[in-house]
């Protein structure tokens, strides 16, 4: 008896339904099945403030996606308007106190002085570099500039800070810019989240026109375009249930792949997988606001042309926040992490209404609402903020788990970014994607290249999947 699909994926975020879209397109019959009622995963907008306010629930900027050779490939560009705006990021300091990447190599040089120069050497190593970083562990195609990529990478931040640039300014900025990745700054491999997004700032870090969910459907759009089935509310908890398939794959922690493929899976990978590690989680509050964040002074322009923020007020509050994290301490002093979408993109909500959103890293699995922290923090560089707020959605690491199984412990990254999982995620491997069941395939961002809304993962799963047949 033959299969009743070529290929099923189960979960649809990004990298799930791009490997979907990889599949289809190549010919394949598939199923996607979605535990939730809506597709998505951590790309999913919603109205929770209002019909027609659109809020980006977890992912709402996306430098890896706009750099992403599987978007490429499957030609998002066509169905994804990427609204970039003039500065990738501003990092404010204080009051009146910001500095601004900007994507204007000329405005750049002018922004960082005299670290103009070491930015450029240390950082700016074009899009190319960025693919090869996305495509690791395979071999680069741009080989000069990962030569000089790699070895940074392996630093850890403070080292690399202090080593490449003369100013606590930019010292600061790129800190902060490696402290997504949810790592302690003195921890080996801690530079490499900062030179892959530092990398991506003279191409930019959009938004998606309409929020992100703009993204998961212009790749469902591919599935479904090309005979392929989505279906969403079932949720799958042993392989038994599944339709016979040649080939299936699992956009699912490896935790719960291991729930789900129970003693189909050889105990020496089960091994290997239990031995994965996750990373701290986040506390996020969204904002409805009645008028924009308040900025002023010097550094306002760079805020009113940007849709990614940072706060801290130096070095000293970013390596303090994570070292806290990762003592499993909820940092009294947070850096802050943040954005309002409505700078570029108007049309995600009605005039004389405004949406914000920002985070902190707090320990993995904590269920602290650290939001008034987080206000505090604004507060303390836009006074007046809080007279802004209209409304307030709070979701705490614990609750971000609740949302979406992939993020255990509320680890939006599916999996810590330490030196080990650098190099093998989630096992060391050439095909890290094929575990050792004929025709399965993990290919969330627990897998290589890791987190970030670029499917890059899903992508790499399918083209291995069609090289097995």
């Amino acid at each position: 008896m033959g299969n009743e699909w070529d290929a099923i994926v189960i979960g649809s975020g990004p990298n799930g339904l791009t490997a979907g879209a990889v599949m289809a397109r190549a010919g394949r019959s598939v199923l996607v099945i979605e535990s939730e009622d809506t597709i998505g995963g951590g790309s999913r907008t919603d109205e929770a403030f209002g019909t027609g306010i659109r809020r980006d629930v977890c992912a709402a900027v996306h430098p890896t996606g706009h750099a992403s050779p599987a978007f490429a490939e499957l030609g998002l560009a066509d169905r994804v308007e990427w609204l970039v705006p003039e500065v990738s990021f501003a990092h404010v300091f204080s009051r009146g106190d910001a500095l601004g990447v900007y994507r204007d190599p000329v405005r750049l040089a002018s922004e960082l002085g005299d670290d103009a120069r070491a930015w450029r050497r240390t950082v700016a190593l074009g899009t190319g570099a960025a693919h090869d970083a996305l495509r690791m562990p395979a071999f680069p195609r741009h080989l000069p500039r990962m030569a000089r990529f790699g070895p940074q990478a392996l630093m850890p931040v403070d080292a690399l800070v202090r080593w490449a640039f003369r100013t606590e300014r930019v010292r600061t900025a790129f800190a902060a810019v490696a402290a997504h990745a949810i790592r302690p700054s003195d921890a080996l491999g801690s530079a490499a989240p900062g030179l892959l997004l530092g990398t991506l700032t003279e191409a930019g870090w959009p938004v998606a026109a309409g929020g992100s969910q703009s993204v998961v459907d212009a790749l469902a759009a591919i599935i479904l375009g090309n005979g392929g089935r989505i279906e969403t509310g079932r949720r799958v908890r042993s392989a038994r249930e599944l339709p016979t398939a040649g080939q299936v794959f699992f956009d699912v922690s490896p935790r719960a792949l291991v729930q789900i493929m129970g003693e189909r899976l050889p105990s020496r990978y089960v091994r290997r997988l239990e031995r994965f590690e996750y990373g701290g989680g986040v506390c996020k509050v969204d904002f409805l606001l009645r008028e924009p964040i308040p900025w002023s002074g010097a550094g306002a322009e760079e805020l009113l042309s940007t849709a990614t923020f940072h706060i801290a007020r130096d070095r000293a509050q970013i390596s303090g926040a994570e070292a806290d994290v990762a003592a499993g301490r909820v940092p009294d002093r947070p850096w802050v992490l943040g954005g309002e979408p409505t700078r570029v993109d108007p049309s995600r909500a009605p005039a004389g209404t405004h949406l914000a959103w920002a985070y902190c890293h707090v320990p993995a699995g904590c269920g602290s609402d650290v939001s008034d922290r987080i206000v505090a923090e604004i507060e303390r560089c836009a006074p007046g903020f809080t007279d802004t707020i209209e409304g307030r959605i709070v979701t705490t690491a614990s609750g971000y788990e609740d949302y979406n199984a992939n993020c255990v412990g509320g680890d939006i990254n599916c999996g810590a970014a330490n030196l080990r999982q650098l190099l093998a995620r989630p096992v060391l491997s050439a095909r890290p994607h094929r575990t050792p069941v004929p025709g399965v395939y993990l290919c969330s961002s627990a897998t290589a290249p890791g987190g970030g809304v670029h499917g890059m993962s899903g992508y790499r799963a399918a083209k291995t999947a069609l090289r097995d047949g």
